[in-house]
Order: structure tokens, then sequence, then C-alpha cells
């Protein structure tokens, strides 16, 4: 199974506060990976050193083949991998329609994007019923769903979620996974970062568990014991 991202010894600083410890995660291309964290456990910063926005001070970051450490992030999203960001953040001031094909502003997907436009429609159906209405109109899961079909635009190898479910209704959460498990099914893997350990276990094929900046559990989703994932996730104080 080939590997289509491989971060290795990656450290992050805020200052003096070191934020990441030595991280090691691979993720396998057509897989669905998660990584499990409570708030503070260093998640959000470790997709920012991925994607380019807060470089890492030590450590690699090997995307498709290619090192990609410290490159800056439109041309990481150019070689294939894009990010949902956490709290499905759209362009408020802007229609359905006008905050999709910003997604699409790279040269590769504009040759396509009628093409890219239409699967988005497709996969979030409510989107195009509301594609000339402004995004600050959206209800919560909207615009989540807003924010990962933005991502799509791209036309990703690899696409990061940061926190789907955030603040949402649970009947909104099954239906969002649903559509990222269409996306996983498309061919584009996926990168899965979550809070609630159940829901994260049943929708990956491989997960890890993020403490305080240190990966402390990882394997395939299946052979992790739910009960083990939560102990690393509230019981490890080896790092307090």
């Amino acid at each position: 199974m080939e590997d289509i991202l491989v971060i290795e010894g990656l450290n992050v600083h805020y200052g003096d506060f070191q934020a990441i410890h030595d991280v090691g995660i691979t993720v396998s291309a057509g897989k669905i990976t998660s990584i499990i964290g409570s708030n503070g456990a260093g998640k959000t910063t470790l997709l920012n050193a991925v994607m380019g926005i807060h470089p890492p001070d030590a450590g690699s970051i090997i995307f498709d083949g290619k090192d990609i450490t410290n490159w800056q992030t439109n041309r990481i999203v150019a070689c294939g991998m894009t990010m949902s960001p956490e709290g499905s953040n759209i362009f408020e001031d802007m229609s359905v329609e006008e905050n999709l094909l910003i997604g699409a502003y790279l040269p590769e997907p504009r040759k396509k994007i009628d093409e890219l436009l239409g699967k988005a429609y497709k996969l979030f159906p409510m989107l195009r019923e509301k594609s000339n209405q402004l995004a600050t109109f959206l209800s919560g899961g909207q615009r989540q769903m807003l924010a990962i079909a933005r991502s799509l635009m791209s036309d990703p190898k690899v696409l990061i979620c940061d926190e789907v479910s955030l603040g949402l209704a649970p009947i909104i959460i099954g239906d969002i996974y649903e559509k990222i498990a269409e996306i996983n099914e498309s061919g584009v893997t996926v990168v899965l970062v979550e809070q609630e350990v159940k829901r994260s276990l049943e929708h990956s094929d491989f997960s890890y568990v993020l403490v305080k900046g240190h990966v402390v559990l990882g394997g395939k989703s299946s052979e992790l014991p739910e009960e083990e994932v939560k102990d690393a996730y509230f019981g490890i104080n080896e790092f307090s």
C-alpha cells in the first residue's frame, strides 16, 4: 500500500513553547486516516505545519514522493493537498457559488472549473439550490458542506478535514460523514482531525491519538479498542 503523506520527526514551536514533539504520522493513499485529540492537543498546529501555514522547526513532510517541508501553502495545494479548516470558514458576504469558484483559483483546476463545480453540486445538491444565496444565510451544517466542497474545487489527491463535526447536531454530523465516505470512494485520500473518539474510529482505516503534541497511539482503526484510545486520550500524563 502506497503512503501518500509521511510526516517524520516533526517539531513546531510558538516562541519558547513547543506545541508538536517529534510527531510521526503515515497516511496511506486511498484511505481515511483520523487524528484524534482534545482541545489543545496540537491537532490544528500539526495541520498548519503540514499545509505551510506555520513552518516546522524540525522534521520532514513528504507528500506524493516530494519533500514539501517549508513549502508555501499555494504550492502545496497546487501539488494536490488541501484543507477544509476548523469552524467551516467561508466568505459570508459572497454567494455560495462564488465561494466554490474561489476554491478553483489555481491554473489547473480553472481549466476544468465547470466539471469540478458539477461534482460539488452532485455531492451536495443543497449547494446548487442555494448557489445564488449569500453564504451568511447558511446554517452551520450547510456552511460545513460548503467549506468541504470549496476545498474539493482544487481537485485534490488528499483532503484534510479539521473538526468537521464541531458544533453540529448529530444528524447533520452523520450526513457529513456519509459525504466524506463518498469523497473517499471517489479516490480522494482523507485525513480526519477530530475530538470524538467513537465516530473517528468507525469512519477511518487508520487512527492516531495526539496528546499535548505527542503521538501516543496509532494503528489500524479496527484494531484499536475504543477503551484503549479513550485511556490514551484522557489518561496520559507523562507530558504534564
